[in-house]
């Protein structure tokens, strides 16, 4: 079996695309979806081992990739990374902002060292990453830059430090695109709600029991799949999306629109009409949701 992609086959051939925090969750999926519609993906990740590992699995469904491990929050090592990447691909379509992390706290239990920390991760190393490609290859060849930011439209609590970053990448987002635009280069954010993704792992038994009551407050009355939040990227990269510029796209179930469930409280039970899509075909549910996926 194969990636079952919506977009036509072979979208992407002979294009190159550079994925942060391929090595796993939503980069993994997408590094799949965009590698079997044609494109050469370079993954990019912390650890050498998450991302030889997703190397092989595209290998082994025909596809082309290659992979360089470092840090995003490293100025020096983004520099060289891209220096690097752009000798063995000159012209890159296509950046996807994917890589970031957080943890689960309450701000008045945050340290500096810690809330810094998560903004490194989630809006510096994306912003070294989208300078260093802009520079040397899309404002000359044009392009395009997929940011991921969060559902964090009326706070995130819990998780404070993500929500200020995401914010500040959503906004950055716009300046990109302002900026850029005269070069060819579209810059768009997309900003998924809950994701059954591995990500969910990493968390302490304690959250992960909130995590798995999140359903209840989207209205669609699920989580999403990786594949849908890939779909989206892929969507905003391709051809389509030519004159969508500097937009951040909510993929949440509509979770984000409400503000006060007790107002207008969600009939219990699952969505009558809500049908999820995963055409990802390695798509592996979190370990924490595996005895209550056909809840």
């Amino acid at each position: 079996m194969s990636y079952q992609s919506v977009l036509k086959p072979d979208l992407f051939k002979n294009q190159c695309f550079i994925v942060t925090g391929g090595g796993s969750g939503i980069g993994r999926c997408v590094a799949h979806e965009l590698s079997s519609l044609g494109a050469h993906v370079v993954i990019t990740g912390r650890t050498q081992a998450k991302l030889d590992r997703v190397s092989e699995e595209i290998r082994n469904d025909g596809g082309s990739v290659s992979s360089a491990s470092f840090d995003i929050r490293d100025e020096v090592a983004v520099t060289q990374a891209i220096a690097n990447i752009i000798t063995e691909h000159p012209v890159i379509h296509g950046l996807v902002n994917n890589a970031g992390g957080q943890f689960p706290a309450p701000l008045e239990l945050i340290s500096a060292k810690g809330f810094e920390a998560v903004v490194r991760s989630n809006l510096l190393g994306g912003f070294l990453m989208a300078r260093e490609v802009y520079k040397h290859s899309m404002q000359k060849h044009g392009g395009a830059i997929i940011n991921i930011t969060a559902d964090n439209l009326n706070g995130m609590p819990a998780m404070g430090h993500s929500g200020a970053a995401r914010a500040g990448m959503e906004n950055l987002t716009k300046t990109c695109a302002w900026e850029w635009g005269f070069f060819g280069v579209r810059v768009n954010a997309v900003a998924p709600g809950w994701v059954a993704s591995s990500g969910f792992d990493t968390y302490d038994p304690q959250f992960q029991t909130l995590i798995k009551g999140v359903k209840d407050h989207v209205p669609l009355k699920r989580l999403a799949f990786e594949a849908e939040i890939s779909a989206a990227i892929c969507f905003l990269l391709s051809p389509g999306g030519a004159f969508i510029n500097g937009h951040t796209l909510r993929i949440d179930g509509g979770s984000s629109l409400g503000s006060a469930p007790a107002i207008w409280p969600l009939p219990e039970g699952p969505a009558a009409n809500s049908s999820p899509f995963n055409g990802f075909h390695r798509a592996e549910l979190p370990a924490m949701l595996r005895d209550s996926e056909n809840e």
